[in-house]
């Protein structure tokens, strides 16, 4: 009776076992499959959620434009600013100083003014911005897509700038879509987005957004760093310091 009493025990533990042990694999599969699930909702929502409201920004005055680049290429100094669209601090200097910057020195003849991307400074979303403006440039539209993006900054690498919703800020621009989601979706810009991190780094640059400014003084190419988001005062020192060193 004994025996009979200690196998039951057995079975019994080896039961309660088993069942623990499913238990255990049950719980192990949910949890796989809500990180599965919420991790292809990371990836799957910002092309379905509403686009909403597109910000129009006030149209700002540039001379003589031409793709990434504004003023007179021949111009006797030349900024080279090294920005990202997700940056907070480089939407503030497009609203306030570089309007300045244009109207004082861009138009005047004085400064030739480029914009340039920093790579994948912020994030992946910055790169992305920054083949929409690139591919709109090739419509002659990259200032127009430039101010644009930047007006509708919702945070850093918060899912604002997806693929769908660049799209349809180039549609505002009335683009040929056709020929923009062939360059879009074909990288086009990659190479050239790439090199600008390279090229700002080699300037000194580490943050946005920053800017090379560069003269040249008896055949020899000077340069300056400028950081952050300065004042139009800020600019207005340097450009006056490098004129004066040309003797203009």
């Amino acid at each position: 009776m004994s025996s009979t009493k200690d196998g039951s025990k057995r079975q019994m533990r080896r039961e309660q076992m088993r069942r623990k042990e499913m238990r255990s694999r049950l719980i192990w599969i949910g949890s796989v499959s809500v990180a599965a699930i919420f991790i292809a909702f990371l990836f799957i929502y910002p092309n379905f959620r509403p686009i909403g409201a597109i910000s129009t920004p006030e149209a700002i005055s540039r001379p003589n434009v031409k793709f990434n680049g504004t003023g007179d290429p021949s111009a006797p100094i030349r900024i080279d600013e090294y920005s990202d669209f997700q940056c907070p601090y480089c939407a503030n200097f497009v609203k306030t100083t570089e309007i300045r910057l244009l109207e004082e020195f861009v138009a005047a003849g004085k400064v030739y003014f480029v914009y340039h991307s920093f790579g994948k400074y912020i994030g992946s979303e910055s790169v992305s911005a920054a083949e929409a403006a690139y591919c709109a440039g090739d419509q002659e539209k990259f200032w127009e897509m430039h101010d644009l993006i930047f007006a509708n900054q919702t945070g850093e690498n918060v899912g604002t700038f997806s693929d769908r919703y660049l799209t349809a800020l180039a549609e505002t621009l009335n683009l040929d879509m056709t020929t923009f989601q062939s360059c879009f979706n074909g990288d086009n810009y990659k190479d050239l987005i790439a090199q600008d991190e390279v090229d700002g780094r080699a300037g000194g640059v580490k943050a946005t957004p920053s800017f090379v400014i560069s003269y040249t003084v008896n055949g020899t190419v000077k340069t300056k760093l400028v950081e952050g988001a300065q004042t139009i005062d800020a600019f207005q020192t340097e450009i006056e310091a490098a004129l004066a060193e040309m003797g203009k």
